[in-house]
């Protein structure tokens, strides 16, 4: 039941270009729908510069409920995707594992329905990122986007 529109409110990785991008970051859509067979299609929607840059992603159920995997065309990553808790209202909790030549990163997600989302939940999001290994400035509560176009500068 994670389909619909979210909105990526909370983004935590230790992956390089994480570290690069970070200060660019702000919050993006997320579609999901699932597919016949039980998998997701997940429709990204994330700022690059001054526009918006949409990937589309399959995300493959696993055997457990909850986890998918996802191998990415273009780096040729694996991506362990674990749905860690959701109230599917309100807001959900991903991490992923991505296994790629360079070696492994983790990355939290945190998806809201809307644009606010309650400190708890916040909270939340950190100290879980945290439990991962990750370090504070390694967790980012995204800026709100103006509407896609603007410049919001």
């Amino acid at each position: 039941q994670l389909t619909g529109r979210w909105y990526s409110i909370g983004l935590a990785s230790n992956s390089n270009w994480f570290k690069e991008k970070r200060h660019l970051m702000k919050m993006c859509t997320t579609i999901i729908s699932t597919t016949a067979d039980g998998n997701l299609e997940v429709t990204s929607t994330y700022p690059k510069g001054d526009q918006c840059v949409t990937r589309n992603s399959l995300y493959t159920k696993m055997e457990q409920p909850g986890r998918f995997s996802y191998t990415s065309p273009r780096w040729g990553s694996k991506h362990d995707i674990r749905v860690v808790e959701t109230n599917y209202e309100e807001y959900a909790l991903v991490a992923t594992q991505i296994s790629k030549s360079t070696g492994p990163s983790t990355m939290v997600l945190l998806y809201s329905r809307t644009k606010e989302l309650s400190p708890e939940r916040l909270e939340r999001f950190t100290q879980f990122s945290r439990e991962q290994g990750l370090t504070d400035d390694e967790i980012l509560i995204l800026p709100q986007t103006g509407e896609a176009g603007g410049t919001g500068r």
